[in-house]
């Protein structure tokens, strides 16, 4: 018995110490030359969105682990370093560097008929596994808009963005930013200062709430509503806070949203509403149509620009597995759907770590998961049938997302706190169902 796991970014890593921890021999494979993954600014892999000022929205006391608490001096929002080194700190503290293969990705991926893998590297070499955890991430292949027309300009992905000056000089351009997420009001509140672009527009097709980073002189992930409050309370209670505390949007000259707080994921900025109130960036309707310097937009409006910075998302991709095998890439929808966000029903020795938008963060979801990975290898844990794990599956969906609006963003969003309970009472039921095999004497 041998597992593969794809990818050393904090999902990676997580799961290959849990699995250590149970004696499970496994091989790691990271495309990079160190870990980190997403939080590794300038990864030679092309696979990081970090920009050179980002600091994390999650405050510190949500995002350590578990096993590995972040340093006493850590500030509440640490800067990417922080993090990257807090990655580097965690690997060598457990001796987890000298199981991972380095500057090697994983090529292909193919499922024999008994359910193991056959996987081929970059290298060349291909290796036979009886298990596969995916830890790739799913912020690394740009979503772009496709828009009529041609643009003189420059269009690039926030994936690309690195500061005002790299990879283009934007001081005293005419800067276009597309999305209202967390990347697009960073990078917009950057580039607002009046010694940076000359005119900056953030052009959406919805308004959204743009949060505080602190409530009541804490870090407002801190005072989120526990787990054991009902969940329909929670969300009552919330979005009056949160009404209370920022008021309307177009106070600060921003679109209204057309949905209650908390309905999207959350959107959280110290600067970008002092920005817009202060006349430092301007609201545009969605772009409809370019043509050279000129940007039309839905109003019937047009404003000139040089750049456009595309803070539209990103897909989830496995492009190591074969293209018609359907039942292991997403759907049309950008949908794809996983028993405790883990495990594909009915595909046997295939894991998935780390693949969910969670409120407040994912950099700790994957040291949960891999709970249950572990115990189904090592025979600890015993998943439900096949049935079972789709009837539950479509279930926990519809408790996590029907507060969301049906958007390609949320089709994996989850609250971790909730979604740890969850999962707690899971493990409990699948040790139980091993237990009860065990005693029955079947295999």
């Amino acid at each position: 018995m041998k597992v593969c796991i794809i990818g050393a970014g904090c999902s990676g890593f997580t799961t290959a110490k849990r699995l250590k921890d149970h004696g499970i021999a496994y091989d790691q494979f990271e495309l990079s030359d160190d870990v980190g993954g997403n939080w590794y600014f300038r990864n030679p892999n092309g696979r990081s969105s970090v920009y050179e000022s980002l600091h994390i929205d999650t405050s510190t006391t949500r995002l350590e682990f578990e096993e590995f608490p972040a340093p006493r001096e850590f500030p509440h929002f640490p800067h990417h370093t922080l993090i990257h080194q807090y990655f580097r700190d965690y690997v060598d503290h457990f001796g987890l560097r000298d199981a991972i293969t380095f500057n090697a990705g994983v090529e292909h991926a193919r499922r024999r008929d008994d359910g193991t893998w056959d996987v081929t590297l970059t290298t060349g070499e291909t290796r036979h596994y009886t298990d596969l955890v995916v830890a790739n991430g799913h912020h690394w292949k740009p979503r772009m808009p496709q828009w009529p027309g041609t643009f003189d300009g420059t269009i690039l992905h926030s994936h690309s963005y690195l500061s005002p000056f790299e990879p283009i000089e934007m001081r005293g351009k005419r800067v276009i930013v597309v999305g209202l997420g967390n990347s697009a009001v960073d990078i917009a509140s950057e580039l607002a200062f009046p010694w940076m672009a000359s005119k900056v527009y953030v052009s959406a097709r919805r308004g959204v709430w743009v949060l505080p980073k602190y409530r009541g002189g804490q870090p407002a992930d801190k005072v989120m509503a526990p787990p054991t409050i009902p969940k329909e309370e929670a969300l009552v209670a919330s979005r009056a806070l949160i009404r209370d505390l920022v008021g309307s949007m177009s106070t600060y000259g921003l679109p209204e949203p057309d949905h209650e707080p908390l309905s999207a994921h959350p959107t959280v900025s110290a600067d970008f509403l002092t920005k817009a109130g202060s006349g430092d960036l301007h609201m545009l309707p969605e772009i409809t149509r370019l043509d050279g310097s000129t940007v039309h937009l839905a109003d019937g409006s047009s404003v000139e620009a040089d750049v456009i910075v595309c803070a539209t998302g990103y897909e989830m991709s496995f492009p190591f597995f074969d293209p018609s095998d359907t039942d292991l890439h997403p759907d049309a929808e950008h949908r794809f759907s996983l028993f405790k966000r883990i495990v594909r029903p009915g595909v046997d020795h295939l894991f998935f770590a780390g693949l969910a938008q969670s409120s407040p963060t994912i950099v700790n979801l994957a040291e949960q998961q891999s709970k249950l990975i572990a115990g189904v290898i090592d025979g600890s844990y015993r998943l439900p049938s096949v049935e079972e794990q789709e009837k539950i599956m479509y279930a926990d969906e519809a408790a996590h997302l029907e507060q969301y609006y049906d958007a390609p963003r949320h089709t994996i969003q989850i609250d971790f706190g909730r979604y740890c309970v969850d999962l707690e009472k899971e493990l409990a039921a699948g040790r139980d169902r091993a237990g009860s095999l065990a005693a029955s004497g079947c295999d």
